[in-house]
């Protein structure tokens, strides 16, 4: 007697989604990058800069604030 087994229909799973997350991610972050480089903001009618170097001095004043309180006289 030949039984045939019931055969499952395979489930596969949606396979590149984590690639494809990757690189709008990417995208994304590389667009900002150059809009961040790219534009710039007016403070006033002498000082035009962009959004990266705007950045990179308030990056420098916080190193600054540390290295002002790590070498202050008091214990």
């Amino acid at each position: 007697m030949n039984t045939l087994k019931p055969t499952r229909a395979r489930i596969r799973a949606p396979r590149g989604q984590a690639m494809v997350e990757y690189s709008i991610l990417n995208w994304v972050l590389v667009v900002a990058l150059v809009i961040g480089a790219s534009v710039k903001i007016r403070w006033t009618d002498d000082v035009q800069t962009n959004v990266i170097d705007l950045f990179m001095q308030s990056y420098q004043i916080y190193y600054d604030s540390f290295y002002f309180v790590l070498n202050l006289p008091f214990p």
